[in-house]
């Protein structure tokens, strides 16, 4: 997604500064988390403990956020030796570096099946009272899909707010965006002061994202919304009556877990009952994990917790936010492609993708050349900027290897050096998938195969031509839906035994509402302004979940968040109606769980599963203990005190049955039962059934019996 890639372009001069801060303040953003069950008996209540703590070992140190819903803790700037200092004093459980998360950058409801079925749904009032918060990077609340025409008062358990500033007021929300927060004190004290010429200090949005994934989640319908005219229709979120709240903790440098936990924390309190997370770091151990940790505290409150998978596909264990606790997504195609059409000089003609929607290439064919043969560069390939040379890519049409730069910004390369178009060929890292962009030129982004073919044509003529002419949106492609390579894969990283994602959902290609700071594409040098953008990444999916989750809470709200998540996965299918399993783009193959999950979502089915799978919060306890967690890591998850069941040697008992009569058929199902911890219990049926009549008053006996070999358990029967 090269919204994404700019973010992370930009990154790099942000790292840099923030280098440079470390240095001259010699401090760094520590998370702190207390056993609250420790409070001295001398302090009236745990913030002055906090106080008191923090002073003992700094007179400069202050809390930047207090934690009270999803830890029990604060946040403080500290040296190294002071955290050190600090972790060493009675009741701190750890003191916690901050660390950097990123984003995971409307056709969607007729394809789910949801667009023209309203009366299956719950009615209006009921879905209006669910709340969606979503976590990113803000809102831009002059967007149609947030208009509320349609909607009823605020839901009178609300308890959020809509904070003001320079570039945001509080009359910006409404009855369908009721709330816009906006965390920045991590950030800042790692990176510096929010510069306000390039980014907004307040809840707007000034990248985009944070405005698709919420719209994508619970956008009003706005008829004729496109793209350009690609995609045209009716544009709505999957909870579409829905309401939303937006926190916003990521900026141009990231998302830093100590503001991502403050935001987590104002949302449970703020009365949301969906949290939408489409962002992800380093995977670390569930007891150091911010969001699985947050997501912890919620799911425990009754809040269903919905996160991006991860861009980080085809390759294996590349998932992020893997705790049994969230519902993890991975990301699908649609029926729907935006087709370019080549036209090379042999005569060949091949179809790429492009939302390209400027003057057209002339009708002759021109010349066309390999980005690599006409540059200064080692990796010219990739059509860097200021890298191509200029008389010999006059007039042409290059050709540009995917990868490391944005897709679009290739395109710019190519115009800055007098080429007139581009064809954007996949390397064997990305397969045959192909993922639309608003390109500045006339582009037909192609797979790997087909780009294989026009190098290989450029290679072999001695005056190669070809022409790019653009297409329009195509409908009812199959098959579909399709695994999307950049989709993060199985297994899961931290515990194996626990398959993630859980499932997948349209995630390629989605239109959904956009920021009017920046252009479709994100890139400084993109001026075009628009209200909805068609975008890529599991970012997109994850809001889908959460939205259709918030449909699922409203007709069962008395579910619990593990209720909900097994409806959305039990119902979900893998096989195409032909029986074949879904396709993963990446091989050319079918998929498997570690790229599906349970499947892809079918919001109907979901909504009456018939059989559900609920999970209390003692069963999520009771997996940590089962993977070795110790009681001190247990509490910096749960925030509770655990002990940890002693371990038990496992045993399997099977049943046996003697009797005197053959007239009773004597059947125990089932036949075999295995136990793994101490007083684990087990059920099982014993059956008795008449083959044959007995004279009255006649007794008869059996015996039933479970043995493991050491043990012998018999029980008596007797039949009249």
């Amino acid at each position: 997604m090269s919204v994404l890639i700019l973010t992370l372009v930009f990154l790099c001069h942000s790292l840099v500064d923030a280098e440079i801060l470390h240095q001259q303040t010699n401090k760094t953003t520590f998370i702190v988390h207390i056993d609250e069950s420790s409070v001295p008996e001398s302090f009236d209540n745990h913030l002055q403990w906090y106080d008191s703590s923090l002073k003992s070992i700094s007179q400069t140190a202050s809390k930047l956020y207090t934690y009270n819903n999803v830890v029990h803790g604060y946040s403080a700037r500290l040296t190294e030796d002071e955290a050190r200092l600090l972790e060493e004093q009675p009741g701190v459980l750890l003191v916690q570096e901050d660390k950097r998360y990123e984003i995971h950058t409307t056709r969607s409801p007729e394809f789910l099946g949801i667009l023209n079925s309203d009366e299956s749904f719950p009615e209006s009032s009921t879905p209006s009272d669910m709340i969606i918060g979503v976590l990113d990077t803000g809102v831009w609340p002059e967007s149609s899909s947030y208009d509320d025409k349609d909607m009823g008062p605020v839901p009178p358990g609300w308890k959020g707010a809509c904070e003001a500033s320079r570039t945001f007021s509080s009359s910006s929300c409404n009855r369908k965006l009721i709330g816009a927060r906006f965390f920045s004190q991590g950030y800042e004290a790692a990176y510096g002061p929010v510069d306000e010429t390039k980014e907004s200090r307040s809840p707007r949005d000034n990248d985009g994202h944070g405005t698709h994934t919420s719209t994508t989640a619970a956008g009003s319908a706005v008829v004729g919304a496109s793209l350009f005219g690609y995609a045209a229709g009716t544009a709505r979120g999957m909870a579409k009556h829905a309401r939303v709240a937006a926190y916003k903790v990521c900026w141009l440098g990231g998302c830093l877990s100590s503001d991502i936990l403050m935001a987590m924390d104002k949302a449970i309190e703020d009365g949301v009952h969906i949290l939408s997370l489409s962002l992800g770091g380093s995977v670390n151990d569930y007891f150091l994990d911010t969001v699985a940790i947050g997501a912890f505290a919620a799911v425990s409150k009754g809040v269903f917790v919905s996160c991006s998978a991860g861009n980080g596909g085809p390759r294996p264990g590349s998932l992020s936010n893997v705790a049994p606790w969230i519902t993890s997504v991975g990301a699908g195609t649609m029926d729907r492609q935006f087709p370019s059409y080549i036209t090379l000089g042999n005569g060949r003609k091949l179809t790429g993708e492009s939302l390209y929607s400027g003057k057209p290439l002339p009708g002759s064919l021109v010349q066309l050349v390999y980005a690599g043969n006409i540059s200064k560069a080692s990796n010219g390939n990739l059509c860097i900027e200021g890298c191509l040379i200029p008389e010999k890519a006059k007039g042409k049409i290059v050709v540009c290897d995917r990868g490391l730069n944005p897709r679009a910004q290739k395109g710019l390369a190519v115009k800055e050096a007098g080429g007139i178009g581009m064809i954007l060929a996949n390397t064997e890292a990305f397969g045959e998938e192909l993922v639309a962009d608003a390109h500045f030129i006339p582009t037909a982004a192609v797979g790997q195969a087909p780009g294989e073919e026009i190098k290989k044509y450029a290679f072999s003529e001695a005056n190669p031509t070809a022409t790019v002419a653009s297409g329009r949106t195509q409908l009812g492609v199959q098959p579909s839906p399709v695994l999307a390579a950049f989709s993060s894969r199985g297994p899961n990283p931290i515990t194996p035994d626990i398959l993630k994602p859980d499932l997948i959902a349209p995630g390629v290609n989605i239109l959904a509402g956009w920021t009017g700071k920046v252009g479709p594409t994100g890139l400084p040098e993109d001026t075009r302004h628009v209200d909805f953008n068609i975008v890529s990444g599991t970012s997109m999916s994850c809001p889908h979940i959460s939205g259709l989750a918030a449909l699922v809470k409203a007709t069962h709200p008395e579910w619990s968040p593990a209720a909900i998540r097994s409806a959305l996965m039990t119902t979900a299918y893998n096989r195409y109606k032909n029986g074949e399993r879904i396709k993963d783009i990446a091989t050319g193959k079918a998929s498997t769980p570690f790229g599906y999950g349970a499947g892809h979502v079918d919001p109907l089915s979901a909504l009456e599963p018939g059989l559900v799978y609920d999970t209390r919060t003692s069963n999520y306890v009771d997996f940590l203990c089962a993977i070795g967690y110790s009681s001190r890591m247990i509490k910096l998850v749960a925030k509770q005190e655990y002990e940890c069941k002693a371990g038990g040697d496992p045993a399997t008992y099977k049943a046996s049955v003697s009797q005197e009569t053959d007239s009773v058929k004597i059947q125990v199902q089932p036949e075999v039962l295995s136990f793994i911890t101490p007083n684990e219990k087990k059920t099982y049926t014993v059956t008795f059934a008449a083959t044959s009549s007995m004279p009255s008053g006649t007794s008869s006996f059996a015996h039933l019996e479970w043995s493991d070999g050491k043990h012998t358990v018999g029980s008596p029967i007797v039949f009249s």
